[in-house]
């Protein structure tokens, strides 16, 4: 049951309770028009079929009835704005031509190398090898005077300087390796820490245990050249310093034994045995002096490329059999293959 709003014009659907107010403007409401409360119940008149449209005025071609709610018109659809002219630009924009990135993860800056640097290591080593040599040189000049010493006798003044000129030139020969020991052993540790950092992994020793491997006398023997095997094969350089490694490594054994041998037998005091305690001293240095050698070139076999560089080189090869295939077909598909005999098989062609 609907109702029209006398002042407004509102149509109220009133259902069945009739209303005197409208809920809008509050204005008079006029009797109702729709059908009396239950008239929807009763039956249907046997001329209108159902779903037919109401009998009045004919609708125009392609407009049909359509229900909708009581109020107001909708609001009409605004039509699509016109988009304009193309636009053209004097030069290249430059609003579409900026990335912009993400910022990466914060990450923690790798800390500066805490190792000895590059010149302070070869300093070390190359003043350590001029000591040995030196100390070398100066037992060889304390043989020379002992075997003086068989037919003359010598000064006390230059017995005397040729001892102690021996014994000092051992003292500082034994701080200088030990010096070298140390800074060596400093270099690994770090070395090993940035390679291993690097390949963002931890260094499965700890330093205590470098530490030990390296400075410990005989310990170092064997250890100090497994750590400097594991430090080649994470900088993937073993292929290229394993001969260097094995022979420094065979090097410092037999100066090791030799070294040994002569501070076991610089106790002597016959002048035959003094004299065969100094030739093994001089053949000692000099082994240790070799020794140094070796392990300067391992040294710089691994400063030569650093650790953020990798020792692989890609480059680009000829595929070779992949030519000689393509080649092959080409052939194949220029030579016709030959026709097939006239003769029947078995027989000779006729003359």
């Amino acid at each position: 049951m609907i109702q029209v709003c006398s002042a407004c014009g509102t149509r109220w659907n009133v259902r069945d309770r009739r209303r005197v107010w409208c809920p809008r403007c509050n204005g008079a409401l006029l009797a109702p028009s729709g059908p009396p409360p239950g008239a929807e119940w009763g039956p249907r008149p046997a001329g209108s079929p159902q779903g037919s449209p109401p009998r009045g005025r004919a609708l125009p071609p392609g407009y049909r009835w359509i229900a909708v709610r009581p109020g107001a018109a909708p609001p009409p659809r605004r039509g699509r704005r016109p988009l304009g002219p193309t636009p053209r630009y004097a030069v290249i924009p430059r609003w579409g031509l900026v990335d912009h990135f993400a910022a990466p993860e914060l990450q923690a800056a790798p800390p500066p190398r805490s190792g000895p640097s590059l010149g302070m290591v070869r300093a070390t080593l190359i003043s350590t090898m001029v000591v040995l040599g030196v100390a070398a040189l100066v037992h060889v000049v304390r043989y020379a005077l002992l075997i003086v010493n068989r037919s003359v006798l010598l000064n006390k003044v230059v017995a005397l300087i040729a001892t102690w000129a021996g014994v000092l030139a051992s003292v500082v020969a034994v701080f200088m390796v030990v010096a070298s020991a140390v800074v060596l052993t400093n270099w690994l540790i770090a070395r090993r820490a940035a390679a291993f950092a690097h390949h963002r992994r931890d260094d499965p020793r700890p330093t205590w245990a470098l530490r030990a491997g390296c400075l410990v006398p005989l310990v170092n023997l064997f250890w100090a050249p497994v750590f400097v095997i594991e430090l080649a094969a994470v900088e993937e350089r073993l292929n290229w310093l394993r001969r260097s490694i094995a022979v420094w490594w065979i090097v410092w054994v037999f100066s090791t034994a030799v070294s040994g041998f002569s501070i076991a037998t610089s106790f002597t005091q016959d002048p035959q045995g003094i004299a065969d305690n100094t030739v093994t001293t001089i053949v000692a240095y000099l082994l240790g002096l070799a020794a140094l050698l070796l392990g300067m070139k391992v040294f710089l076999g691994f400063e030569r490329q650093p650790v953020e560089q990798p020792a692989k080189r890609w480059v680009i090869v000829r595929d070779d059999q992949k030519d000689e295939a393509a080649s092959a077909g080409k052939q194949s598909e220029s030579e016709p293959e030959p026709a097939a005999a006239v003769e029947s098989q078995g027989q000779n062609p006729a003359a």
